[in-house]
C-alpha cells in the first residue's frame, strides 16, 4: 500500500501590526494549514485573509483554538475546567467558520495550540470534552492531535475521524510526548537528520528517542514551521524528499 501523508502548518499567528512567521511562502509546500483563532495569536483581518489564501492555494483549513493568553503566545498551562475546554475550543473554531463559510469553505480539521493542545493530549475529562465539542459542530471534522496520544484514541473511540500528527523538528520522549522546548536537544536544527527522522516515521513507523529508544508511532501529519527563510526552505526541503521516495503528499481529507 502506498504511504500518504499530510503536510500542516500553524498560520496566522500574527497580531494586529505584528507580523509572524512567513505565511505567504510555507502556505505554498503544506497541504493542511492550523488558523489562530484570536486568542493565543491572530485577529479578525489575519482569519480573512489567511482563510482567503488557503483556497487560493488548494490547502485545507484548519482551527487553531489556544487558550486565552495572548501574551504568552498559548504556551503557558492554564487551570481550567472541562467545560472551559470544550467552550473555549468551540467559540474558537465557530470564529473561524464563519468566515470560511463566508468563502464558500469548510473547515477541514481542529488542532489544539500550545498548552492547550499538550494538557488535553493526556487529560481524560479535558479530551472527553473537546471530542463532545467537535462531534456536536459537525462529526465530519477531523481532529488533529498528538500520535499515540490519550485524546486520539478516545476520540476513535467515540466515532470521530483522527489523524495523528508528529513533529518534523522536535525530539521526543521515550512515553511518545514532546521533548520540552526549555530542555537543550528538544528542537532539532540539522535538517537532514529531521528529514532522516521523518522518514523512518513515515516508512517504518517508528522514532528514535532523546534517550536513545526507539517507540512506534503514526504518522498521518507532519507538522512543519516557517517562521524564518531557513525554516520555509527546510519544508520544501521535506516535501521533495518525501515525493522523490514515493510518498504521497494530500491533505486529511483525501485519506483519512
Amino acid at each position: 500500500m502506498k504511504k500518504i501523508v499530510d503536510l500542516n502548518s500553524d498560520i496566522g499567528e500574527g497580531f494586529g501590526n505584528y507580523s509572524l512567521g512567513l505565511d505567504g511562502e510555507v502556505i505554498k509546500h503544506v497541504t493542511s494549514i492550523n488558523i489562530a483563532c484570536g486568542w493565543h495569536a491572530g485577529d479578525p483581518i489575519i482569519m480573512d485573509n489567511t482563510v482567503k489564501e488557503a483556497i487560493k492555494n488548494g490547502v485545507a483549513i484548519g482551527a487553531h483554538p489556544g487558550y486565552p493568553d495572548l501574551l504568552g503566545f498559548g504556551r503557558r498551562n492554564m487551570d481550567i475546567t472541562p467545560k472551559e475546554a470544550r467552550a473555549y475550543m468551540l467559540y474558537q473554531l465557530g470564529a473561524l467558520n464563519a468566515f470560511a463559510t463566508a468563502h464558500g469553505a469548510k473547515i477541514q480539521h481542529v488542532k489544539l495550540h500550545g498548552a492547550f493542545y499538550n494538557t488535553t493530549s493526556i487529560d481524560p475529562k479535558l479530551a472527553e470534552e473537546i471530542i463532545n465539542g467537535i462531534l456536536d459542530v459537525d462529526k465530519d471534522i477531523i481532529l488533529l492531535a498528538l500520535s499515540g496520544s490519550y485524546i486520539t484514541k478516545r476520540a476513535k473511540e467515540r466515532g470521530l475521524r483522527v489523524a495523528q500528527e508528529v513533529f518534523a523538528d522536535r525530539a521526543y520522549n521515550s512515553d511518545g510526548t514532546l521533548v520540552s522546548r526549555r530542555l537543550p536537544g528538544a528542537v532539532i536544527h540539522d535538517s537532514k537528520l529531521a528529514i532522516s527522522r521523518i522518514k523512518k516515521m513515515v516508512l517504518e513507523g517508528k522514532i528514535d528517542t532523546i534517550d536513545n529508544k526507539e517507540i512506534p508511532i503514526v504518522a498521518d501529519s507532519i507538522c512543519v514551521h516557517g517562521d524564518n527563510p531557513e525554516a520555509v526552505k527546510f519544508v520544501e526541503e521535506i516535501r521533495d524528499s518525501l515525493v522523490s521516495d514515493g510518498i504521497d503528499v494530500k491533505n486529511l481529507n483525501e485519506f483519512i
